[in-house]
């Protein structure tokens, strides 16, 4: 089976993040002064064939080892079955 997986990265909650800081400044400065907070992070698409569970598995080896640097990020993952073409 084919599995489209999609990967979010943030930093934890509690890392200082200058770029979402920026992010927000900015935001307030172009008059969206609703906005409390900003964080970015990634989202990274991987397509894997193979058993779900398997997928979830390696998944989590990919983010705890390369994907996410555990010290300082968070991560989670979708994954959906990609219809046979």
């Amino acid at each position: 089976m084919k599995y489209e997986v999609q990967v979010f990265v943030t930093l934890k909650e509690a890392v200082l993040d200058p770029q979402g800081s920026a992010v927000n400044h900015s935001l307030n400065q172009h008059g969206y002064t609703e906005v409390e907070d900003v964080r970015i992070g990634k989202v990274i698409t991987l397509t894997l064939d193979g058993e779900r569970e398997a997928v979830d598995a390696r998944v989590t080896e990919m983010c705890e080892k390369l994907l996410a640097n555990p010290v300082i990020e968070d991560y989670r993952f979708e994954v959906r079955e990609v219809a046979a073409q």
